[in-house]
């Protein structure tokens, strides 16, 4: 993405969409926002997942996450396929409407200043389409993440959510989320903060996984957004995802 980095302001650009005139820190206010792009309107996998951000709308609204979409197709096409994107659904067109604006980048502008076109990927004119992007951005306007997907691999919302998830709790508290986490497991004790300190900001506990270097680095402790217990349903007790496990 060129000249845009992890922590830049996001452009504050203008573009038409099937919402009207929307600009961009305008629309976005005092929420989070997700931008994603897809190669072309009329096509298979970008139907599933425009139906799929769709159902999930209600999860990102939650979280307080306005979505907004582009690809390079005009106004007139974004109308008529957002009709077959809500017979995905099985949904009736006449008395629905997708839950997000999507914007017209005929001209490309957009999707070459965002560095969102797919060099592989190319029109009947030989003109490169845009592909799977996902930018997330902060209440400050800032970007926290991209994804770049190409235009063959459809993209997991469930796993955009989780991410939106990870980002809320590290943006107000001090903690890392391991792998594969998921709200209400146990979070990370970044290795920086001294452990009086630690003690201090967690006092659910900091449990220490025993490690053959004897480096006390892997520090957990139980997401501090969940009344300070570990939420432990999909996993065994052989995994740590439970702060006890760990001992």
């Amino acid at each position: 993405m060129p000249g845009l980095l992890l922590g830049d302001v996001f452009p504050n650009f203008e573009a038409e969409t099937t919402c009207g005139k929307v600009k961009l820190h305008e629309y976005l206010g005092d929420s989070w926002g997700i931008l994603f792009s897809h190669p072309r309107d009329y096509t298979p996998v970008c139907t599933t997942e425009l139906g799929r951000v769709a159902r999930l709308s209600g999860e990102f609204s939650k979280r307080g996450v306005k979505l907004i979409a582009l690809s390079i197709d005009s106004l007139e096409d974004h109308c008529g396929w957002s009709k077959d994107i809500l017979a995905y659904n099985c949904e009736k067109s006449e008395c629905c409407k997708l839950p997000y604006p999507i914007i017209a980048d005929s001209k490309r502008e957009l999707a070459v200043a965002l560095g969102m076109l797919d060099p592989d990927e190319k029109d009947k004119d030989g003109l490169p389409l845009t592909a799977r992007c996902v930018f997330v951005i902060g209440t400050d306007k800032r970007l926290k993440l991209s994804l770049l997907y190409p235009a063959t691999t459809g993209r997991s919302f469930d796993e955009i959510l989780r991410v939106v998830d990870s980002l809320q709790l590290t943006a107000e508290k001090r903690v890392a989320t391991p792998a594969d986490w998921k709200p209400g497991e146990c979070v990370m004790v970044p290795p920086n903060m001294p452990e009086e300190e630690a003690a201090t900001l967690f006092p659910a506990g900091v449990f220490s996984k025993e490690l053959p270097s004897g480096k006390k680095y892997l520090r957990y402790t139980p997401d501090p957004r969940n009344q300070g217990e570990c939420v432990d349903t999909e996993r065994s007790q052989t995994e740590p995802n439970s702060c006890t496990s760990l001992l």
